[in-house]
């Protein structure tokens, strides 16, 4: 039976619970209410609210609480209702978790889950994509799986990982991807990118929503003859540069695409590492494709003028495709 990315993450975090008497959840309306997107559906029921705390509105809190908790030995998944807030408990994760294993070498095996992205109207508090905030944050790592395997490999992955891990959940895939995912136990390494599509052409890298919209792409380009290769970065922080290298050594040509704002996304930084790496192997400028450096608008055709598109991408692959 088909698993939805919610459900792969809701059953991750399951069978953690189950193998691991230290797991245990924090964060708004995650209890009795089964959290705002009800991924939590039935967990307050099954293991008790020592398990499943739901906490007051403070992310500062939850953020704290999940600090301490991890240092005590335990390993607490902290939800953010939304991705959003998560900068109101901002100190507590970049100057105190981030730290901890630098200044005196203690662990703080926490993560926290960030539902976050556009494409539901949800305005300008409710649909940001902070990843940069936190992959500029030495002693973080940031996690944004596209599919529903790699949600539950690497929800659990973060979760038996020593150090404080940002798990970005976009809200636009949660209903929307399915497939048919292994029944039994299984991680996914974080750190390590996929090649989700071959090609020979052009190199597209990009993560979470953005696969889709960049193999939508890819689909129609290979209707027209060309050979579209596609890298999912699936980790930020690390950032496998060696995968994405690799690609562009073959293909000669790359496209970075990101639902992020322009200015200071993971674009640039990709952009950077593969002119120090690969450089002699480009035959075409490197190019991207992201959101404007505006807020993410309330108003869906503004929303949809604001988003990256399959149309936007192609309209810039063709142009390097024939550069």
């Amino acid at each position: 039976m088909s698993t939805t990315y919610l459900q792969a993450i809701r059953e991750g975090l399951w069978e953690e619970m189950e193998r691991d008497p230290n797991v245990f959840l924090l964060g708004e309306d995650i209890g009795i209410y089964g959290g705002a997107f009800k991924l939590t559906e039935g967990f307050f029921a099954h293991f008790g609210e020592k398990r499943v705390v739901d906490t007051p509105i403070s992310e500062a809190a939850i953020a704290g609480a999940a600090i301490g908790a991890g240092l005590m030995g335990l390993r607490p998944v902290a939800e953010m209702q939304f991705a959003d807030f998560i900068s109101c408990g901002f100190d507590q994760i970049v100057n105190f978790a981030a730290k901890c294993r630098y200044r005196w070498n203690a662990p703080v095996p926490i993560v926290v889950r960030a539902p976050s992205g556009g494409g539901i109207h949800g305005g300008p508090f409710h649909s940001q994509n902070p990843e940069m905030w936190f992959v500029k944050t030495p002693g973080l790592k940031v996690v944004a799986p596209a599919t529903a395997y790699d949600a539950k490999g690497l929800i659990k992955s973060a979760i038996r990982d020593n150090d404080p891990v940002i798990f970005l959940e976009h809200k636009g895939l949660y209903r929307r991807i399915k497939e048919d995912i292994p029944a039994g136990d299984y991680t996914v390494s974080i750190g390590k990118a996929k090649v989700v599509r071959e090609g020979k052409d052009l190199t597209i890298v990009t993560y979470g929503a953005m696969v889709w919209v960049a193999l939508e792409a890819a689909d129609k380009l290979a209707d027209e003859g060309a050979s579209v290769e596609v890298v999912d970065l699936r980790t930020l922080l690390p950032l496998d540069r060696d995968t994405v290298c690799e690609s562009v050594k073959k293909t000669s040509k790359v496209l970075l695409l990101h639902e992020d704002t322009r200015t200071a996304g993971i674009a640039g930084e990709l952009a950077v590492s593969i002119t120090e790496s690969v450089f002699e192997y480009l035959d075409g400028p490197i190019v991207r494709v992201t959101a404007p450096d505006t807020p993410v608008p309330y108003s869906p055709p503004l929303e949809d003028a604001f988003l990256p598109n399959a149309g936007k991408v192609l309209e810039k692959a063709r142009w390097l495709l024939s550069y």
